[in-house]
């Protein structure tokens, strides 16, 4: 037997790491899903707004949707392929899905909602029962359980059928903070060691981040965006796909004949490092990437660095957001152009400095966007 950390049991014999290819089509009621996308072994993040298609993807992937048309294949295996009239059936896919809520069986105890399709019982149980430490729980009922608890039955029961993908639909949505951030480190650990292909459907943005490696975002059942996240977040190829990634600042822009950027609503000149071959619509950058600077603290001369006022700000117990007029103090609160994210020992190094404050747009963290 072969544990990972407090990870869940894998067996040996997955070795290779297994490709998922998808290109299926879907018309339901006015919405139409057009989707096409490979997912190579390291975990995919599906992200998108609500009824932008991400689950529906994930049912047709493990049968329980029938696409119009297109083919789905599975390591080389075609589950479906409408020219060929192939539909696999979901109970031979060799796919485990992991619900919101769970779908846990209620009549059923915690040992038999994991051992529900299985053939070899006691062995395989047992391993998926020890590895995720509900050793404890094998004889209770689902209604018994805590949320945790439940979450950690579902994704044992996922992967007890051995399977060759494994599909997650926002699998921490009905967990608190606390829960959200143990059970992700221990699905971290399941995935380090796990060689098939992994779908993660999340609206957290941070926590899509930290378990995928690639993104594809969904917008309005189409694939708007595709790559590696660390791409997808700093260069994103639209407006849209910036508002979906967490961008809260944009402004529309023109390209002046010396080659900087007017950001037509912030009411200010930039210069962009970022190559773009048309002329930019909008140019944008993300809260976190917005620097405030306290007298003293470097060399005063720095590159887009504009005078902004306070209108208003937004505490947590770790960040605050800070609200900036660009140019001149603002009418209200309301009266701000951008919106700036410090950690609270930064905020506390110039909360009390006379404004205007210096805050720098580093040319190489504005990025330029089409429509």
């Amino acid at each position: 037997m072969r544990t990972h950390g407090c990870g869940l049991y894998l067996e040996p014999a997955i070795i290779k790491i297994m490709s998922l290819e998808v290109a299926i089509e879907k018309q339901v009621s006015d919405f139409r899903l057009a989707v096409e996308f490979t997912a190579d072994g390291a975990p995919l993040g599906l992200l998108g707004p609500s009824g932008s298609g991400k689950t529906m993807t994930l049912r047709a992937i493990a049968g329980l949707e029938t696409p119009d048309r297109g083919r789905i294949v599975l390591d080389g295996r075609i589950l479906f392929d409408s020219a060929r009239g192939i539909n696999i059936p979901a109970r031979e896919r060799k796919i485990g899905l992991l619900f919101q809520n769970y779908a846990l069986f209620p009549h059923l105890t915690v040992a038999e909602n994991i051992a529900f399709g299985l053939h070899r019982l006691p062995r395989r149980v047992a391993q998926q029962l020890s590895a995720a430490h509900l050793d404890d729980l094998a004889n209770r009922y689902p209604a018994s359980l805590s949320g945790g608890e439940q979450q950690r039955v579902a994704l044992a029961r996922a992967l007890a059928v051995e399977p060759e993908a494994l599909l997650l639909d926002e699998p921490f949505s009905a967990l608190d903070t606390h829960l959200r951030s143990a059970l992700e480190r221990q699905l971290r650990e399941t995935l380090e060691t796990y060689r098939g292909s992994t779908l993660f459907v999340s609206h957290n943005l941070e926590e899509a981040y930290r378990v995928c490696e690639e993104l594809v975002v969904l917008e309005r059942g189409s694939v708007a965006a595709r790559g590696p996240k660390e791409e997808v977040f700093r260069r994103p190829p639209t407006l849209e796909v910036a508002r979906l990634t967490g961008c809260k600042n944009y402004s529309r822009a023109r390209r002046r004949a010396d080659g900087l950027i007017e950001a037509l609503d912030w009411g200010c000149t930039l210069r962009v490092t970022q190559e773009f071959a048309k002329p930019p619509e909008h140019v944008a950058i993300r809260a976190h990437h917005i620097r405030v600077h306290t007298p003293g603290a470097a060399p005063e001369k720095r590159e887009n660095a504009l005078a902004c006022w306070l209108a208003a700000m937004t505490e947590t117990p770790f960040r605050v957001t800070l609200d900036l007029r660009i140019g001149g103090p603002p009418a209200s609160q309301a009266d701000f152009h951008v919106q700036a994210e410090v950690v609270k020992q930064e905020w506390e190094s110039f909360r009390n400095l006379p404004q205007p404050w210096q805050v720098e747009f580093a040319p190489d963290r504005l990025f330029l966007l089409p429509d």
